[in-house]
């Protein structure tokens, strides 16, 4: 399945990837141990890691669905972080 990549500048992954996990536990299923995080969508999956100083998202699904991934996360990552403005850039693995 196709992937995307988004790292994020700033010194609060730790404290992103907990609140990206808790909201979306309350709807799907999430797995998460340490630093590391898994959200499983209905069409596909996002694995948070949380670094000192970045905060790396990896969206997997079908390349028609994963456009909307990207955004559902990314927005989500964005009101989290509203007082930082995140800079959120997907690649694309090729």
């Amino acid at each position: 399945m196709p992937t995307s990549t988004a790292t994020v500048s700033t010194s609060h992954a730790d404290r992103y990837l907990r609140q990206l996990c808790r909201h979306f536990d309350s709807h799907l299923p999430v797995f998460v141990t340490g630093k590391l995080g898994r959200v499983t969508f209905p069409t596909g999956t996002c694995q948070i890691c949380a670094d000192p100083s970045m905060l790396t998202l990896t969206a997997t699904s079908e390349i028609a669905d994963l456009q909307r991934l990207e955004q559902l996360v990314g927005n989500h990552l964005a009101r989290f972080a509203f007082r930082e403005n995140p800079v959120i850039t997907w690649q694309r693995a090729a």
